[in-house]
């Protein structure tokens, strides 16, 4: 970072105070996860955080305006950035250009419009639904929705209790909340909902197209500890030491501290063999999970179409590795999702890449791997790292970009209560979006999930940095 931008930084982060640093960080929640946002006690800690998160720097500080704009610091807004009211008011009516969310600009907005006595009366009438001492006299309107966020009491599409507690003494606010909800319909009408997910295999009569989930789509039971297993097979070393797949120590590191918070028993295994790979998967499969609510399985491993290599330089074919968590293999995860996530190349093929800005300096390495058709078989889901005949990358530094990427969205979305396919999309649009190797990387997910899968954040724990 130059020295004149660390200043202009500086200048702003001294004029901000307390109160307005909480409204930062509470409008930037879906881009920067809550661990992170919990952690920072001042700006310069926040505007820091931006920066890695690639979300501000110089020559672009879109994300800046917009934030300054929306506590109302236009004096800032004017001395620092050279904009104004009126500029920003038309700059974010351009469809895309507002990063804010409408929902986390609703919330921010009732939480200023409500009075020291408004909140009080929140409070009280939340005391059967948060515990006490997240409700106590210094706790802020912020921290209070919050909180009802953490527990599931609102969300982006149901605002109901909310809109129940403020329409005794808000008739105003709860009016701004139905104005919400009826844009929200508004806008579902004019376009058609579609689950964001290829679908390769769907019983007969099951069909996705047309549904939405909103109204149709239930979740899967989430309610043991831990929920299930999460095994990751790491191959690292292979009989051919130019084969190392350096990096991947970081993605089972990242798989297991996310995994761990998720309440999950995680488990790595590393360099195997192609038939120790599948006995290991088999082993697993013919555990007892009747006490547990999902199994998920990450292999890390180079390959080639349809199978994946053992350090032994054998394959295991895909299929035949899902087929060990069909209902006959594994009656007690059966109507219970099985995740498969594979990190490895299906090709040697790399996506021809428009013109963008690159964002990986760092050196870049393939994997060669699978694509699975998935067997005929339900609640099986299976992320791969990038679509049929193309290369995915692996940065020998940091871990591979798709594995990297899930992870960090995990902990961003999950708080949020977003479902897996949500999530998974997230994915694809931020690795989709990415230049590497002057190639780009298009991950792909293919699922037969009957239902939503929202994993449960366990409450007063916070993933470890």
């Amino acid at each position: 970072m130059s020295t004149d931008f660390h200043k202009f930084l500086f200048g702003i982060s001294e004029a901000l105070v307390t109160d307005e640093l909480e409204a930062l960080k509470f409008l930037s929640l879906e881009h920067i996860p809550m661990r992170k946002l919990e952690a920072i006690q001042e700006p310069k800690a926040f505007f820091e955080v931006l920066q890695e998160k690639d979300m501000i720097e110089a020559g672009n500080l879109s994300f800046l305006k917009e934030l300054l704009f929306l506590i109302s610091r236009m004096d800032l807004l004017a001395a620092h950035l050279g904009s104004s009211r009126e500029e920003m008011e038309r700059e974010l009516q351009i469809p895309g250009r507002a990063k804010v969310s409408a929902y986390r600009q609703l919330l921010y907005g009732i939480a200023e419009d409500l009075t020291p006595e408004d909140v009080k009366s929140v409070k009280f009438l939340l005391q059967k639904q948060i515990p006490k001492n997240k409700l106590q006299d210094n706790a802020s309107m912020l921290k209070v929705l919050l909180e009802m966020e953490r527990n599931g009491i609102i969300k982006e599409d149901n605002l109901t209790m909310l809109k129940d507690i403020l329409k005794g003494f808000r008739l105003d606010i709860k009016k701004k909340i139905d104005t919400y909800e009826e844009k929200i319909k508004e806008n579902d009408s004019k376009e058609k909902l579609h689950y964001p997910v290829s679908v390769s295999v769907h019983p007969a009569g099951q069909g996705a197209e047309g549904l939405n989930p909103r109204l149709l789509v239930e979740s899967y039971e989430m309610k043991n500890n831990p929920h299930g297993y999460c095994v990751i097979l790491n191959n690292y070393i292979f009989k051919n030491p130019y084969e190392a797949r350096e990096g991947t120590v970081k993605d089972g590191e990242a798989v297991k501290r996310v995994f761990k918070w998720l309440q999950f028993e995680t488990v790595e295994h590393m360099d195997l063999e192609a038939k120790q790979m599948y006995a290991k998967v088999k082993e697993y499969s013919k555990k007892d999970h009747s006490n547990m609510d999902c199994f998920v399985c990450f292999i890390f491993s180079h390959g080639e179409k349809d199978k994946i290599k053992g350090v032994d330089h054998e394959f295991v074919n895909i299929k035949d590795l899902l087929s060990c968590f069909s209902g006959s293999n594994c009656p007690s995860l059966a109507g219970k999702p099985k995740l498969f996530f594979i990190q490895a190349c299906q090709g040697s093929v790399g996506h021809p890449a428009v013109t963008v800005k690159e964002d990986f300096s760092d050196h870049l390495e393939t994997d060669a791997t699978p694509l699975p058709s998935i067997p005929d078989q339900a609640d099986i889901l299976v992320g791969m790292a990038t679509v049929e005949d193309y290369e995915c990358y692996r940065c020998t530094k940091t871990g591979s970009v798709y594995v990297q990427c899930l992870c960090n969205k995990m902990e961003l979305l999950c708080p949020l209560r977003k479902d897996l396919i949500t999530i998974l999309t997230e994915v694809n649009k931020e690795v989709g979006g990415r230049v590497l190797n002057g190639w780009k990387q298009m991950p792909k997910i293919t699922s037969t999930l009957f239902q939503q899968l929202i994993f449960r954040i366990p409450q007063c724990q916070s993933i470890e940095k």
